[in-house]
Order: C-alpha cells, then sequence, then structure tokens
C-alpha cells in the first residue's frame, strides 16, 4: 500500500511540473513567433545567405548599411544618412553610433559577456570577407562593381564605384553586406556559420540542426517604432523543421505554428478556392495576406547545344505559344499568380510594361512547328524538361498541352539540388527554374541575359547572347534616371521574348496564411520575413 501511495505521489508531481510547464508556455506563447522552414538552414552566416531559408533567419540577426521597407524604398539602417557623389561615383555613409553587435563571449570584459558598438571599420572586415577567396562567399558579385572602400573615421564609410550602377543602394540592401565583428568570425572560425553574432532585433540563443532553431530578444536593438518604443515586440523566434509540407499545413491549422508561406499542391484546394479566397471554414482561425512577388517562374533552353530543338527560334516560339498560361495559372495555382503574357520582368518592377509576349494561340504553334520541321527535316520534334517534384503539375500540364500540336515531352523529376547544380552547369536542355530578384531593380532579372554573365560566372543560365541586348543593357547603367531607364529596359525585355530562350509561366504572388492572432507581419515584393514589427495577441 505504501509502494503504491508513493508511486501515485510521484505521478501526481510529474503531472503537476509538466502542467505548471504547459502553462507557463501557453502564458508566453503571445511573445513568441512560430514557423516551419521545410528545406534545411545550412548557414546562419550572411555572407552566405543566398536563398529564403537562410535570408528568412539572418534577416532576424543582422543589420547593413541601409535597408529596404515593404515597398522596396530604400531606407536608413545602420547608415542614418548618405550622399552620393555622381563625378566620382562615390557614396559617403554617415552611420549611427548606438548600435551595439550582441552580448557574447568574444567581447568578455572580466570573464562576463559584453559587446561594443559598431564602427565604420567592422563594415571595412565585411566587406573585405565577402571578397575573400579562402571565405568564397555565394555573396562576393555584390560587389564586382565596386573600386574602393574604406573607414574614414567611427562613423563614417565610403564607396567609391568602377563605373555608374544605379541599383547600388538596393544591392546595399542584401543580406550578404552585413556588418559582422572580426572577434567573432575569429574565435568561432568555421563555426561562425551556427554561432551569429550579430546586431539585428533578435540574437542566436540555440540551434539543433534539423529540429529546432530558437532566437531571443535582443535588449540592445536601436530602432525604436513610431511611438518610440523599442523593436522587436516578441520575446522569441522559434523554427521548426518538418520535411512534409502537409504536415506543416497541420501545425499551422492547430496552431502551432503562426505562418506558412506560399501554396504548396498538397493543401491549396483544403485553404483557397478556385477564385483564390481563402476557404470560409478557416476565416475564423486564419488571414490570407497576398501581394506582388518579385519572382517570374520559368522554363529555360540552355543554348549552348547541338540539339535542333533548342537552337532553334521557331520551335521555342511554338512551345511559348503552345499552352494556356491563364488556364494553368487558375487550376494549378488557384489563381494565386499572374499568367507571363507579357515579359520577362515581372509585375510590380519600374521596366514591366504590357509588352505583347506569349499567349496561347495554338494553331499558330502548329505554324511554326512545320516551319521547324520545312527548316530541319526533323518531323517528330522531342524535348526533356527537368524540374523537381513541386513544378511536376505544371511540367505535366505543360506536357499535356504541346502533346496536342505535335512536341513528344519527357519529364525529368530530380532533387532541386540536382537540378540547380545540372542548371548551372549546361546538362539539362530545358529546365524549370525561377528568378527572385535580388534587390529591386530590373537590371537584376535582364543580367540573366547579358553575355558577359555566362555561367558559372554569372546568371546567364541559358547561354543566351545578343549584342544588341548587350549593348543597351551597358548603356542603361550609365543612367541614373530611372524613367530613361525603363525605356531601355523594356527594350531589353523585347529582345528576351522575340528571341525565347526561356518560356515564362507567371509572374508569382506572395502567399502568407497567418494566424488571426498575428499583427504586423506585412508582405512585401521579395517575400522576405521581417519580425520586428510583429505583435501576437493573447
Amino acid at each position: 500500500m505504501q509502494k503504491h501511495l508513493s508511486f501515485l505521489f510521484i505521478i501526481s508531481v510529474i503531472f503537476s511540473f509538466y502542467s505548471c510547464e504547459t502553462e507557463a508556455t501557453k502564458n508566453k506563447d503571445h511573445l513568441i513567433f512560430r514557423y516551419n522552414e521545410h528545406s534545411n538552414i545550412p548557414t546562419l552566416d550572411p555572407a552566405f545567405a543566398r536563398n529564403p531559408q537562410s535570408i528568412w533567419p539572418t534577416n532576424q540577426l543582422y543589420n547593413g548599411l541601409v535597408q529596404l521597407d515593404d515597398a522596396l524604398n530604400i531606407q536608413p539602417d545602420i547608415a542614418k544618412s548618405w550622399t552620393v557623389n555622381d563625378t566620382t561615383n562615390t557614396y559617403t555613409f554617415t552611420l549611427r553610433n548606438d548600435v551595439y553587435f550582441h552580448k557574447n563571449k568574444v567581447f568578455a570584459v572580466n570573464s562576463q559577456d559584453s559587446t561594443r558598438t559598431v564602427v565604420a571599420s567592422d563594415f571595412t572586415y565585411s566587406f573585405d570577407r565577402l571578397l575573400d577567396e579562402k571565405v568564397a562567399s555565394s555573396g562576393s558579385w555584390v560587389l564586382q562593381n565596386v573600386h574602393s572602400y574604406r573607414a574614414e573615421n567611427d562613423t563614417t564609410f565610403t564607396i567609391q564605384l568602377k563605373q555608374p550602377f544605379p541599383p547600388f543602394l538596393g544591392l546595399l540592401s542584401m543580406r550578404y553586406c552585413s556588418v559582422v565583428a572580426q572577434e567573432a568570425v575569429t574565435h568561432y572560425g568555421s563555426e561562425f556559420r551556427r554561432n551569429p553574432v550579430g546586431t539585428g532585433p533578435f540574437q542566436f540563443k540555440l540551434w539543433e540542426e534539423n529540429v529546432k532553431l530558437v532566437l531571443r530578444k535582443n535588449p540592445l536593438y536601436f530602432e525604436k517604432d513610431e511611438q518610440g518604443n523599442q523593436l522587436p515586440y516578441l520575446e522569441a523566434v522559434a523554427v521548426t523543421f518538418l520535411p512534409d509540407k502537409q504536415s506543416e499545413f497541420l501545425q499551422l491549422v492547430q496552431g502551432k505554428i503562426d505562418f506558412i508561406s506560399g501554396l504548396d499542391s498538397s493543401y491549396k484546394d483544403e485553404l483557397v478556392t478556385t477564385h483564390g479566397k481563402l476557404q470560409e471554414k478557416y476565416k475564423d482561425k486564419l488571414q490570407l495576406n497576398t501581394g506582388p512577388f518579385l519572382n517570374t517562374e520559368y522554363l529555360g533552353f540552355f543554348l549552348d547545344t547541338e540539339s535542333p530543338e533548342i537552337t532553334s527560334k521557331t520551335l521555342r516560339q511554338a512551345i511559348n505559344y503552345g499552352f494556356d498560361r491563364v488556364k494553368m495559372v487558375t487550376y494549378l495555382r488557384n489563381g494565386m499568380g499572374i499568367p507571363a503574357v507579357n515579359g520577362f520582368i515581372p509585375k510590380g518592377l519600374p521596366g514591366f510594361e504590357a509588352i505583347d509576349g506569349y499567349s496561347y494561340q495554338p494553331e499558330k504553334a502548329r505554324e511554326l512547328i512545320a516551319q521547324y520541321t520545312q527548316e530541319t527535316g526533323d518531323a517528330t520534334p522531342e524535348i526533356n524538361i527537368g524540374t523537381n517534384s513541386q513544378y511536376l503539375d505544371l511540367c505535366e500540364f505543360i506536357q499535356r498541352e504541346l502533346e496536342k500540336i505535335g512536341i513528344k515531352v519527357t519529364i525529368d523529376v530530380m532533387p532541386p539540388s540536382t537540378l540547380r547544380q545540372m542548371k548551372s552547369t549546361g546538362e539539362l536542355d530545358i529546365f524549370r527554374a525561377s528568378w527572385v530578384a535580388d534587390y529591386p531593380d530590373a537590371e537584376n532579372y535582364l543580367s540573366l541575359f547579358y553575355s558577359p554573365n555566362f555561367t558559372p560566372d554569372g546568371p546567364n543560365y541559358t547561354h543566351f547572347k545578343n549584342e544588341t541586348f548587350d549593348s543597351l543593357y551597358v548603356k542603361a547603367q550609365g543612367i541614373s534616371n530611372i524613367d530613361d531607364r525603363k525605356a531601355l529596359y523594356t527594350q531589353m525585355d523585347s529582345i528576351v521574348i522575340q528571341e525565347a530562350p526561356v518560356v515564362p509561366l507567371f509572374y508569382d504572388m506572395a502567399v502568407r496564411f497567418v494566424n488571426k492572432k498575428v499583427s504586423g507581419l506585412g508582405s512585401n515584393p521579395q517575400n522576405f520575413l521581417v519580425l520586428k514589427r510583429v505583435k501576437k495577441a493573447k
């Protein structure tokens, strides 16, 4: 009897402990923002923040000279002001003197974690590191147009360009250009990737790779809201790593995470009507936020090949005319996207114009196929499209439509990493790809077709080359007035459409399903996650 009572007592204590822990966690839930990263986060080092899964957490951890607001306007960050000398292509930044690195043992004073203020020489070090071949940063290209940079004093940093480059300030807003502390990089070495020390609104707490990442509020953060309240409002950010999107969706519905981004085929019909509205049964739990997303989804042709189906502009144009983009977006994306019937530059960027792109014209496509057969003697054209499983439905739709007009299509499905590698090395005749704006200028999209940017030296994956395009591209770099640049951008975009090195599919939309308790989570055309102004109701 005594043993039985002792056992019941122990069970009671354990139950009470977990009940208290659960209650405590529940009481603090409104101070924690939770999301899931279904892809692995490879690093928390901003020098390698090349994709959303790394950019999202590093956005919380670091700051740069400037930042973008939700409308893509350049705003002060660590630099409180700047001037531009167009004659010498020199940018002079005046830095704040109240920005501190996160408290860390690398700044220890009397064995206690400490910190120090950011000074201009920290940007000199951070940029040197970005360019260091031993570091091999994926962001070194950001400074390719820079002639020199230096710290004039603790609060003045200057950058001189080799030649005019109007989008440069937008480029500096990229996470690659974050400031890091030499003490931290030196101390942690290769482990800096998982021991980040930045200046951002949240600081690193815990990272159990592929399981959980936890960031805590930075009590020394310098930014304040319009009422003078210190940012951020939240106490913590918690990231999980469930690889399955269906599981991620269930976590959202159960209130275990606070938002998901994007519309996956596994749950799109469950959440969204065919007209792109939130399903009625979720309106009490979730809000649907949509907006322009600077992302063009496309198929690319690798033109350095002897395959007649690829080298023939006639057949490339036939493929462009051979399927219905409006129908594809309506039924496969539930209307979440804008059919790419104009150029390659997406809607929402200066330079987008309603130029005549490729609409659905099956008879014209058949005429072009007949012309291709006459030119080459190939009466049975066949193409292969490389894609990953996430976009298989789109490629299968295109496959069915093209086979109706006489083009046989084979689809090769491969892991995303394999697709990226084969696309970069020219091993795929046709590849499905996306181009998300690195910075808010149409030049970023047109750089994919500038011939000196052939991969692996740049993002010209198609190896497209056109002398007129190249000369316009160079000319645009010397024009600071955006309206004058837009006219050249439109000309270049028209050349791309006419020559058809790509098949634009649709211009994407930023789609976010957000817990109704969350406020302040804006939407921006780059779909970046910015949490410093987010609040959660109890």
